[in-house]
């Protein structure tokens, strides 16, 4: 058998996702939220969002946050294959490409899945620079109308691995915690300019809640507004989409992404 058959990626990807499972459900997890009513898990949660956390997290909201109604984009990447099925079995449907420079069947994913589903997106993946956010989710924020979420994770005293991004494995029964932001909007149609502006204040952001995760994680403090942050063991139910006009809506929306960004 080869090694990268893809029935040997699909074993290996069980047996990753059952471990994950294990490993990651010993973790004491808590989070502080600006507005909690961002959380997919939550009932009150109105409206498509794009989340965002650093990639060398991604253990922590794929453990968590499974069967909530999301998108997640990885990379075409050999590297991505195991994880995107890991993710599958996790309970998360997953969109193969780019955001950005001509990946427009990405897009297009995107843009059909963003009609009834949020998306999340690792903006430093999946070869970095670590913890520097690529234009690609501000793009489609501002071309799609939807808010953006910024997630600081943090785990305490994790085992990292010599990667590009310095994958965090957290230590079995340790401290995981999780700071999160509020809707952040986008304006729309923004140029080229414009994008970089808003990809600077939103990676200026994520750092900060992630030194604070990591930060509150290490210390093993309390905070006034933390709350305990469960797994979702069931599936929520799909968002009804809408109920007319909505292919004219979604190749209106994909127009606008193939407009020229200068």
């Amino acid at each position: 058998m080869k090694l990268g058959s893809p029935l040997l990626t699909h074993l290996g990807a069980l047996l990753a996702a059952s471990a994950a499972r294990r490993w990651m459900a010993s973790l004491d997890y808590r989070v502080a939220y600006f507005d909690p009513a961002i959380d997919p898990a939550r009932r009150d949660c109105q409206g498509q969002k794009i989340y965002v956390f650093w990639h060398e997290y991604i253990l922590f909201p794929i453990y968590l946050r499974g069967h909530c109604n999301l998108a997640m984009l990885l990379s075409r990447h050999r590297d991505a294959d195991i994880l995107s099925r890991v993710a599958y079995h996790l309970g998360f449907e997953c969109v193969r490409g780019s955001t950005y420079r001509g990946a427009g069947t990405a897009i297009r994913q995107l843009l059909r899945r963003s009609q009834h589903m949020h998306l999340t997106i690792t903006p430093d993946g999946p070869r970095g620079p670590r913890r520097r956010l690529a234009q690609g989710p501000i793009y489609l924020a501002s071309k799609l109308g939807m808010p953006v979420v910024a997630m600081g994770f943090g785990y305490d005293r994790p085992w990292r691995v010599s990667s590009w991004d310095r994958f965090a494995i957290p230590r079995p029964m340790s401290r995981a915690r999780a700071v999160v932001s509020h809707e952040i909007s986008v304006p729309a149609g923004l140029d080229r300019a414009g994008v970089e502006q808003w990809r600077q204040y939103v990676e200026r952001v994520l750092n900060r809640l992630t030194d604070a995760a990591e930060d509150w994680a290490a210390s093993g403090r309390r905070w006034a507004t933390e709350s305990p942050l469960t797994k979702q063991t069931a599936p929520l139910p799909f968002r009804r989409r809408p109920a007319r006009g909505h292919h004219h809506a979604v190749e209106k929306r994909w127009k606008r992404c193939q407009e020229p960004f200068y």
